[in-house]
C-alpha cells in the first residue's frame, strides 16, 4: 500500500523545485518570484526504492481566510490532511524566519509524522541556518540541494525511519501517469473498412482553457463537487496545469485546469509565459477541451484565437458560456451567441456550444453529455465502402470544376486516422483542386456522417499512374 507526502513549508523555500526531482519530469512551475504555486498539485513520485504520492502546495503565508493568500492556505491545510506523512521544509540559505516557527506549531497540531528538510545546503553559509532549523523542534533537520539532488539517500533514510520499514517499502498500486503520449494528428487505421463500436468505459483526458477570470477553476470545483481549486475574483489565479482525477456517471475523468491566456502583446513576465506554455502543453495532451467564455462578453478576439489553436492542434472542442446567472434575457441572448459560434468558428460547423453556470451548478450535466458526444465523433470512423458510395452521389450531383480546360479526376476516398478524423482523397491533380471544392467534401462528410463540431482534416493525393517510368516502345 502507497503512502502520501505533502511538502509543506514559507514561500520560496524551493517546495516545486522538490517536488518535479521526486516526479523525475518538471512539472510544477519554479521561478525565483515567491508564491508561484498557489494550487496543490499530486502525483507519483520515486526516491530510489520508495514509491509513493507526492503533494505541492503553496507557500504558508499569515494571511486573513478571505484574501488570496488565506485561501491558499487553506488548500495547503487541505494537504496535510490528506498526507501521512509531511516534509517540512525551510531555507538554510536565509536560516530560520518567524513564520517557519509559526507554521511548525500548526504541522505539529496535525499530528502526522513529519520530516525537517533543509533545502539549498549547497550555498555558502547554509550551516548557521541548518542549526537554527533545530529551534523549530521537529527533530533532526535534513540537509539537501532540491535544485542539485545532493543529500537524497539522507532523506530516502528520513522516510523509512518516520513511517516504518513495513510501511516505506510498500508496494505502490498508483500508477504513474504517461506524459510521454506521442502527440500525433491523428492515429492510424488499422483496418479501414471496420467502424468499431465506441468504448464508453475508457478514460478521458479533458483540459479547461479560457481567458483570464473566465471561471475556469470554479468550473471545475462544481463539476467534482469539491473546493479542489483556488478561485476568487481576482483574475489569473491559477499558474500552474493542475490534473484532477474524477468519476463522471462511471467513467473516468481526468481534467485539466490551465492559467488563463492573455494576448501575447500582454503577457511580458517570464512566469506568465511559462504558465501559458503548461496552458499549451495540457491542449496537446487534452482529448476534449473546453473553451470557458465570460457570457457577460463573450467573443473577444482572444477566445476566437485559442478556439482557432484547439482546432489546429487537432483537438475536439466543446464551448462552456459560464456566468450564465448573470444575463437578464437567456432565450435571446443564447440565440445570438450560437449565431455567432457559426459565423465566427465555420472551420467546425455544429460545434458544441453550452450555457453553464459555475456559481449556481446549472447545464454541468449537458455540458458532459456535450463532451461525450463531441468525443464520439472524435473517435468515430467510416468504412470506405460507404465513403465511397457517398463520394459517387456527391460527384454525379456537383463534379469538381474544371482547371486550365482540363478537368479534375477523383477515383476514391478513404479514411486513414481518427482522432481527429482524417481523409485520404485520391484524384489526378491534387496541386490543381479548388480549395473551396475540398471544403464542399468536407461539409458534406460533416452532414451525411453525422460528424459535427470537430476538426476534419483532408489529405488529397495523385493517384498511381501503372504506366508511370515505363519507356514507350518504338515498333
Amino acid at each position: 500500500m502507497g503512502f502520501k507526502v505533502a511538502i509543506i513549508g514559507r514561500p520560496n523555500v524551493g517546495k516545486s523545485t522538490l517536488f518535479n526531482r521526486l516526479v523525475g519530469k518538471k512539472l510544477a512551475l519554479v521561478d525565483d518570484t515567491p508564491g508561484v504555486t498557489r494550487d496543490r498539485r499530486v502525483h507519483a513520485a520515486k526516491l530510489y526504492d520508495l514509491h509513493f504520492d507526492v503533494i505541492d502546495t503553496a507557500g504558508f503565508e499569515t494571511a486573513a481566510a478571505a484574501t488570496l493568500q488565506g485561501r491558499m492556505r487553506a488548500q495547503t491545510e487541505i494537504a496535510i490532511r490528506e498526507a501521512d506523512l509531511i516534509f517540512f521544509m525551510v531555507d538554510s540559505k536565509s536560516g530560520l524566519m518567524p513564520d517557519d516557527k509559526a507554521f511548525a506549531d500548526v504541522v505539529r497540531r496535525s499530528g502526522k509524522p513529519v520530516v525537517l528538510v533543509a533545502n539549498k545546503a549547497e550555498s555558502r553559509g547554509a550551516q548557521g541556518g541548518m542549526l537554527e532549523a533545530w529551534e523549530v523542534g521537529l527533530g533532526e533537520p535534513i540537509p539537501i540541494s532540491a535544485e542539485h539532488g545532493l543529500g537524497m539517500p539522507d532523506l530516502r533514510d528520513a522516510v523509512v525511519e518516520a513511517l516504518g520499514e513495513a510501511r516505506a517499502l510498500g508496494k505502490d498500486d498508483a500508477e504513474v501517469e504517461d506524459d510521454q503520449l506521442e502527440v500525433l494528428v491523428g492515429e492510424d487505421i488499422a483496418d479501414p473498412d471496420a467502424e468499431p463500436e465506441y468504448d464508453e468505459t475508457k478514460p478521458m483526458r479533458i483540459a479547461v482553457v479560457g481567458r483570464p477570470n473566465a471561471g475556469k477553476s470554479t468550473l471545475i470545483n462544481a463539476l467534482i463537487d469539491e473546493e479542489r481549486l483556488l478561485t476568487g475574483p481576482e483574475a489569473g489565479i491559477t499558474r500552474d496545469s493542475i490534473s484532477v482525477d474524477w468519476q463522471w456517471r462511471g467513467r473516468h475523468m481526468k481534467l485539466f485546469d490551465t492559467a488563463g491566456m492573455r494576448r501575447k502583446a500582454k503577457v511580458q513576465e517570464k512566469l506568465e509565459k511559462l504558465s501559458v506554455a503548461d496552458g499549451l502543453r495540457a491542449i496537446r495532451f487534452a482529448e476534449v477541451v473546453i473553451v470557458v467564455f465570460d457570457a457577460t462578453i463573450p467573443f473577444e478576439k482572444q477566445d476566437l484565437q485559442i478556439a482557432d489553436l484547439i482546432i489546429r492542434e487537432g483537438r475536439a472542442l466543446v464551448l462552456a458560456f459560464n456566468k450564465w446567472d448573470l444575463i437578464d434575457n437567456p432565450q435571446e441572448v443564447l440565440a445570438e451567441l450560437r449565431e455567432k459560434t457559426t459565423r465566427l468558428l465555420p472551420q467546425v460547423r455544429g460545434l458544441q456550444a453550452v450555457p453553464v453556470s459555475a456559481e449556481t451548478g446549472r447545464g454541468l450535466d449537458k455540458l458532459m453529455e456535450a463532451v461525450v458526444k463531441t468525443h464520439r465523433v472524435w473517435n468515430g470512423r467510416v468504412s470506405t465502402g460507404r465513403l465511397n458510395r457517398w463520394l459517387e452521389t456527391v460527384l454525379a450531383q456537383n463534379p469538381p470544376p474544371a482547371v486550365a480546360g482540363r478537368r479534375l479526376k477523383i477515383r476514391y476516398i478513404t479514411q486513414a486516422k481518427t482522432r481527429p478524423p482524417g481523409f485520404v482523397l485520391s484524384c489526378s491533380r491534387p496541386d490543381a483542386m479548388p480549395q473551396s471544392y475540398v471544403r464542399y467534401l468536407v461539409n458534406g462528410l460533416r452532414e451525411t456522417f453525422d460528424m459535427p463540431g470537430v476538426p476534419i482534416r483532408m489529405m488529397l493525393r495523385a493517384s498511381d499512374n501503372p504506366f508511370a517510368g515505363r519507356a514507350k516502345k518504338r515498333g
